[in-house]
């Protein structure tokens, strides 16, 4: 019997008892729509993450700041110990952050194959207005390596003494513009207070409104020009030792170096008592969450495929008692077992096949719908980002996988198959 013929037969076979076979296959479908859903939606995420990481353009650059090796343990917080050289400010949640100084930005300097530091001022302005009312403002400073992904507009410029600022486009209208287009070229006021309490203005041109985005779609960012004024502002009347502290610094390296060249420069980093990032160390940070969360639900899948792997041996057993008659005759007539023992698990293949396809492309369907929906409602402020994409690689892999639990799950009853006796076989009622 030729491999066609033993697909046919396999085909056959599979709609001897159709409810059963059916029964089967959802339980498969269920497992491999729930598997394809949560990859395609870590594949959207990665993907729209890694097109973000490509916008903002900056590769080649560590962002810095001080390791904190004081221990606060889980009873209370930590016994103080006065040094002088140590500064802190709170980053919120509770938790506090060392400020780095001019000292520790001569430090950064100085390892090889850094070639240049900018220190990032820490900016809190009071309001923003354009031609109506104020409104509170967040502003950062714009990384001289970084950019922003405009949706109109260019991105400012570090290299203009011109006070610059980029604004989101939730910002557009309280700042009393009707689109976004009006807004380009126009001037805001950002009122700042100093140290010395005295609240001052400044002015700004928009040269560009960032489309939303993961990273920083809330601030507003301002070139360097703009926060340095900011800043100069902010810290008068300050004491010069607590006016010149960063909480993070930019280093910039060149972009042809390789992995172990940026490992070495994290190693000199930490030795002399910093910690330093690129955006990539960011984003698999991300990417460590996006996975777990998709392995959990990989495991929701996987109880499913394993109930219906038993649905499959319990199909094929029964298929095997039906037809005993049968085996016994193709055995009488010359059918060897390894060719039994491959019909059966045709059939088992077969239906692992259909399952996994049903569901993939279910699940496909219902991708399609929620990007079409979610571009219009929910996903509407994230520009390009596709909630649910399906790789072809990804879906090859839960096809044949499944497939493949499928022809393991069939391996029982095809070789009871095999094994029988054919003069018993032919006795069978």
């Amino acid at each position: 019997m030729k491999f066609t013929d033993l697909l046919r037969t396999a085909s056959s076979n599979m709609l001897r008892s159709k409810t059963r076979t059916i029964l089967t296959v959802i339980a498969i479908f269920i497992g491999a729509m729930t598997i394809t859903l949560t990859n395609g939606v870590g594949s959207g995420i990665k993907s729209y993450l890694n097109k973000q990481v490509g916008n903002l353009g900056a590769t080649n650059v560590l962002f810095i700041e001080l390791t904190d090796k004081r221990t606060s343990p889980s009873s209370g917080p930590a016994k103080y110990v006065y040094n002088p050289n140590v500064r802190v400010a709170s980053t919120g949640l509770g938790s506090n952050q060392l400020l780095m100084n001019l000292k520790d930005i001569a430090i950064i300097k100085s390892i090889p194959n850094i070639t240049s530091v900018v220190p990032s001022h820490s900016i809190s302005p009071d309001y923003i207005v354009g031609t109506g009312d104020k409104y509170q403002l967040s502003l950062a400073q714009q990384f001289g390596s970084t950019t922003s992904d405009m949706a109109i507009g260019s991105d400012v410029n570090n290299n203009s003494s011109q006070n610059q600022v980029s604004v989101p486009e939730s910002y557009v209208s309280p700042l009393g513009y009707s689109s976004s287009q009006s807004i380009i070229g126009k001037t805001v006021t950002i009122g700042i207070t100093s140290g010395e309490g005295l609240q001052q203005t400044v002015t700004a041109m928009v040269t560009g409104v960032q489309q939303e985005n993961l990273f920083g779609q809330y601030n507003a960012h301002a070139n360097t020009a703009l926060a340095n004024q900011l800043y100069s502002i902010q810290t008068t009347g300050v004491p010069s030792a607590l006016a010149n502290t960063f909480l993070t610094a930019e280093a910039i390296f060149p972009s042809n170096l390789t992995t172990t060249q940026i490992n070495a420069i994290k190693s000199q980093l930490s030795a002399k008592g910093f910690t330093g990032q690129t955006i990539k160390d960011e984003e698999s940070t991300v990417f460590t969450a996006i996975n777990a969360i998709i392995i959990v639900f990989d495991l929701l899948g996987a109880v499913t495929l394993l109930a219906a792997s038993f649905g499959i041996v319990n199909t094929l057993l029964m298929s095997v008692q039906e037809q005993t008659k049968d085996i016994g005759l193709m055995k009488a007539l010359g059918m060897s077992p390894r060719r039994i023992f491959t019909l059966f698990s045709i059939e088992a293949v077969l239906i692992g096949f259909w399952g996994s396809l049903l569901g993939v492309s279910f699940a496909a369907l219902i991708g399609k719908a929620i990007n079409a929906i979610g571009s219009h409602g929910f996903l509407k402020n994230f520009k390009g980002l596709s909630l649910l994409t399906f790789p072809l690689s990804t879906v090859a892999i839960v096809i044949i996988g499944i497939m493949l639990i499928a022809f393991l799950a069939g391996t029982l009853p095809a070789l009871r198959a095999s094994r029988k006796d054919p003069i018993e076989a032919l006795r069978y009622e």
